[in-house]
């Protein structure tokens, strides 16, 4: 990546009792433009609220008496039964007209018929040639990348991030961007390849006259309709029959008292009592470094600590007079503010600026 100047990228890597700072000991996946501090961090507890059993659940037993009613019932004084009827057969006289001689029919010939027509005929065919078209070129400059950017670390001296009232607890290096490097070169390239293409020379067609079949010759089928003649006949319509009639059975109301619902029981379950106790646990242990993100020294300027100052005085610390510098009675009441509310001690980090509501 290619940049227009070099970018000086400050990365506070101050820890509070250490003298120096070990090679190997850089701030995970560092981004160029960021600030990194090594901080104190609190311990930190968490409050669980936990329900203990101060009463077993148990059941009891509730008898649910059965239930009856009043009902009126019908019942049958008299079967049902059937009686048998004959119904005589049912005759008619018709008349119906009779086949006496089938239809049929006979085939006559057809002859063909014939006509003049006229078709194009092709007398040349279509002819396909080839013509050669010759390539095109064109001469293109590009950059070529000779050295890829880098970045290398340069220590510097200590700098107002740190909150330490000794200048040599603070150590600082700086990542600094090193650009890519290129040359220009010339080159011809060909922008289409060589290539032919096909020139059509068009078929010739002339008309010709045939004589070609209008209707092929087929034969006509003739119809002869078949010869009937009418009679009269008496014809059974209904054959005899017997039908069965149906005598309902013959019933009266009675009322007597049914249950409606047996006699059950049921359970009644009579739940646990329990209480609820809150516990302090130690979720995580304090007392080492953790790398964290940092304002860097070039934002830490007049306005950025009159901010600060204000924010922990608003909150009823002590930062001494609202005079925009960081002094010791600021770094104190800082750092105070920073125990109180289990924020990482000894650097101005991003997370106790949100804590204070000052932009970073």
């Amino acid at each position: 990546m290619m940049t227009t100047k070099n970018t000086l990228l400050t990365i506070a890597l101050a820890t509070i009792g250490f003298q120096q700072m070990v090679a190997q000991d850089y701030p995970p996946n560092a981004e160029p433009g960021k600030c990194y501090a090594k901080c104190m961090v609190p311990d930190v507890y968490e409050n669980i609220t936990e329900e203990i059993l101060v009463k077993q659940a148990t059941q009891r037993i509730n008898i649910v008496p059965a239930q009856y009613e009043q009902r009126t019932e019908r019942v049958m004084v008299k079967a049902a039964s059937s009686r048998i009827e004959v119904i005589p057969a049912v005759y008619e006289t018709v008349t119906e007209r009779v086949e006496v001689k089938p239809a049929s029919f006979r085939l006559v010939s057809v002859p063909a018929t014939y006509k003049t027509i006229t078709e194009n005929t092709v007398t040349a065919a279509e002819k396909v040639s080839l013509v050669e078209v010759p390539a095109v070129y064109e001469t293109t400059t590009e950059q070529v990348e000779t050295a890829p950017a880098t970045t290398k670390w340069v220590k510097r001296q200590g700098d107002a991030n740190c909150l330490s009232q000794d200048p040599e607890d603070c150590l600082v290096w700086c990542l600094i961007e090193v650009p890519a490097e290129y040359k220009t070169i010339t080159k011809t390239i060909m922008t289409t390849p060589p290539s032919t293409r096909s020139v059509t020379t068009a078929a010739k067609i002339a008309p010709t006259s045939i004589r070609v079949i209008d209707q092929p010759a087929t034969t006509r089928r003739v119809e002869i309709p078949a010869e009937y003649k009418t009679i009269t006949k008496t014809v059974l319509v209904k054959a005899a029959e017997t039908r069965t009639i149906e005598i309902p059975a013959e019933y009266r109301d009675v009322r007597k008292e049914v249950a409606v619902q047996a006699a059950t029981s049921e359970v009644v379950n009579i739940p646990a009592e329990y209480r609820t106790i809150s516990n302090r646990r130690l979720v995580k242990k304090g007392g080492f470094s953790e790398w964290r993100e940092v304002l860097c020294q070039n934002k830490i300027n007049t306005v950025k600590i009159r901010e600060i100052q204000a924010a922990l005085k608003s909150r009823g610390y002590q930062p001494g007079p609202v005079d925009n510098i960081m002094g010791s009675q600021t770094k104190a009441a800082l750092v105070q503010f920073q125990k109180d509310n289990n924020l990482p001690i000894g650097q101005l980090d991003f997370e106790t600026l949100r804590a204070l509501g000052v932009g970073y």
